[in-house]
């Protein structure tokens, strides 16, 4: 049987990828420092993701799996040395704490193991994953060492699969167990595979791989946190309820299609495709057994309104490509609201400056900040809705 080595037994590790990689036929070894999770996965030798569709769901026994040490280099090492293939899904925060193990499992592996090419799928919300992880690798090899580089890829991909935290009622008696939705492809950079593209089910290789990057963070990763901060505005704790209001979900709905317009136009990609594709999550995003919460979805507002995030990221997409940006600017100036337990405050005036690093003299800036005024008069939605329809009347009249 082929042995697949997955570093992080998270949500995104266990509920997608792992599921994806047992049922092409591998043995997976959950590389993790949770010892509760550990010790479970090495006693049960399985778990159930549960896949979630409306009012019912499918189950899967996900098996042949077990769990090592992140702390015990030497055992981690050793499974890499030996491993067909590899992943993670820890965090971007995370990836410079396993950094040292997996240099010397690829040390390891091309002096003592099986010395095949070695690929590393990387299912991180960052543009830039591969060369991110490649360069921390490389700082932490001699000279020699950084040949072995030569025979390992550094697969970026691209996560689609919604997994929301998983509650106590989500666990159901079982804490290995993971609820998910059913969307479950998984789009890679064909480019940067060095051995032969692995089996795995529902694998969608693809090249130039920058449009599946930008296409989930500046669609659908924006999409989702403009519907957190606006469902906030409105009292609202889910996503799937946030969502349930019509201007949340028209004013969501004409931000995705904007930057759906704009990587039609930078990728020469059919338009139709895009927005089937929007359409589509909006429909995803009201799935009320997920539970999603806007605190989670928003959160960490240094990062997602940092300027290649998705929120700016987007908004700089469409500037570049001459695509309107009203509706993006309203979420935007939602975002400059939200609140999240345990995260620093900042005015708005240094969430846009410093972070998003627009200028205070920039026509887009000054739109967010009106927003931004209607918002704290607690204006309607509706109003914020009608203001861009009659800015957008006006510039078509001239």
């Amino acid at each position: 049987m082929k042995k697949a080595v997955m570093y992080g037994g998270g949500n995104i590790g266990r509920g997608f990828i792992g599921q994806l990689m047992y049922q092409s036929g591998y043995a997976v070894s959950f590389v993790d420092v949770n010892q509760e999770l550990l010790t479970a996965l090495n006693t049960q030798k399985q778990y159930p993701v549960r896949i979630l569709k409306g009012d019912s769901y499918d189950e899967v026994m996900v098996q042949n799996v077990s769990g090592i040490d992140g702390n015990d280099i030497d055992a981690v090492s050793r499974a890499i040395a030996e491993a067909d293939l590899c992943a993670t899904a820890v965090g971007v925060n995370v990836l410079k704490f396993v950094v040292k193990p997996i240099k010397e499992g690829i040390v390891r592996r091309f002096t003592e193991g099986s010395k095949k090419p070695l690929d590393i799928i990387i299912c991180e919300n960052l543009i830039g994953a591969d060369e991110f992880l490649k360069g921390m690798i490389a700082d932490l090899m001699t000279e020699e060492e950084k040949k072995f580089l030569d025979k390992v890829g550094f697969v970026e991909a691209s996560i689609g699969r919604m997994v929301p935290i998983q509650t106590d009622a989500m666990k159901d008696g079982n804490p290995l167990r993971v609820c998910v939705e059913s969307y479950d492809r998984l789009p890679v950079d064909k480019a940067a595979f060095k051995g032969e593209l692995p089996p795995i089910e529902n694998l969608v290789p693809f090249s130039p791989f920058s449009y599946y990057i930008e296409r989930k963070l500046f669609v659908h990763n924006m999409g989702h946190a403009s519907t957190a901060y606006l469902g906030q505005y409105l009292g609202c704790d889910a996503i799937w309820e946030s969502i349930g209001h019509p201007e949340v979900e028209l004013i969501a709905l004409r931000a995705m299609q904007a930057s759906a317009q704009a990587m039609s136009k930078k990728y020469d990609v059919a338009f139709e495709g895009l927005n089937n594709h929007v359409e589509n999550l909006i429909y995803r995003f009201s799935n009320k057994q997920l539970g999603d919460t806007n605190a989670r979805v928003g959160g960490d507002i240094k990062r997602k309104l940092s300027p290649n995030d998705r929120m700016i990221g987007a908004l700089n997409l469409c500037r570049e490509q001459g695509i309107a940006t009203d509706y993006l600017e309203v979420a935007i100036a939602a975002s400059l609201l939200f609140r999240r337990d345990g995260e620093e405050p900042m005015t708005p005036e240094v969430i846009l400056s410093e972070v998003a690093q627009l200028s205070k003299d920039d026509a887009t800036y000054k739109n967010i900040m009106n927003y931004y005024a209607m918002l704290q008069d607690k204006k309607p939605l509706a109003e914020l809705i009608k203001a861009v329809k009659t800015k957008q009347a006006e510039l078509i009249i001239v």
